[in-house]
């Protein structure tokens, strides 16, 4: 046996000694948080699942119980309505900002030079403020009286438009408000990606546009998925845009479920709301796992 063979079978004895205590420590860190996260992550989702068989007391206080009531209460055409408004406004941002998303992220990462970490920062920097601050900046913007419908009159374009109060308003605030989320999976794909794949593309398909759709587009799917991943769970139960940007009639179901925990004072209904709602985004998971295993074994 060769001394190279021999020095490399006594690395690997040493790692495989080594290994079995790099294992428990990493077990002894991750159990605190691990452990935390389980109890508090189960013991609210069981609150809210009991809660949502219950009903209100006398006293105006929840009470735990075992009826279908709240569930079946959830067939009202009002509620129903209200679901399929929350899901029509997700897909509608996600959509725009996979469209809006993708030319910024290509941007950067093929064309953006020595500069590509400057412009990720100036990208991400507005995200560090609050999301409700930034939601009544832009309500302050499209207001009757805002900064927009003032340009417009002063510039004699119009004499104000209604941006307040309407679905366009609220998927623009969930669009803003969710863009970035797009932008960095993308990125990251698209930096991975061997470039020389394009420049193989060209010389098969000829146009740009051919090539930027038979070979970009499919080796940046998993950035795509996990970009849909992060902007439609979160639009789909967002209440803040439609609150500060819409009004009752473009109200979502987070809007719905604090009225009803908060102002309604019906928790049992709030509950059964958010069970529904989990399950909802619990199927959208299961879609997404399946679609990423799909793209794996493709690759």
């Amino acid at each position: 046996m060769s001394l190279q063979v021999e020095d490399a079978l006594v690395d690997l004895a040493k790692e495989k000694r080594r290994s079995p205590t790099r294992t428990r420590l990493w077990n002894v860190l991750l159990a605190p948080p691990a452990l935390w996260m389980l109890v508090f992550f189960i013991s609210s989702v069981t609150i809210v699942v009991l809660l949502s068989f219950g009903h209100v007391g006398d006293t105006g206080k929840p009470v735990f119980g075992f009826s279908l009531d709240n569930y079946k209460a959830l067939s009202d055409p009002v509620y129903l309505k209200v679901f399929i408004r929350s899901a029509v406004f997700a897909i509608a941002t996600t959509a725009i900002s996979l469209v809006l998303g993708y030319p910024v992220a290509y941007t950067i990462a093929l064309h953006g030079g020595k500069y590509k970490n400057a412009l990720i920062a100036f990208l991400v920097i507005p995200f560090f403020a609050s999301y409700l601050i930034r939601m009544y900046a832009w309500s302050t913007l499209l207001a009757d009286e805002g900064l927009i419908n003032q340009l417009l009159r002063d510039t004699g374009l119009s004499s104000g438009i209604r941006f307040l109060n309407t679905p366009g308003a609220v998927i623009a605030g969930l669009v803003y408000g969710s863009i970035v989320f797009m932008v960095l999976p993308i990125y990251a794909s698209l930096e991975r990606m061997d470039t020389a794949l394009i420049e193989a593309g060209k010389d098969l398909y000829h146009s740009p546009l051919q090539t930027f759709f038979a070979v970009t587009v499919p080796a940046t799917r998993a950035g795509m998925l996990g970009g849909v991943l992060l902007v439609f769970l979160p639009a789909l139960g967002d209440f803040v845009s439609a609150q500060l940007l819409g009004g009752p009639s473009t109200y979502m179901i987070g809007n719905l479920i604090q009225q009803q925990f908060f102002e309604g004072q019906n928790q049992p209904l709030g509950s059964a709301l958010t069970v529904v709602l989990m399950l909802a985004l619990l199927i959208f998971m299961v879609f997404y796992l399946r679609a990423t295993q799909r793209v794996n074994r493709e690759k």
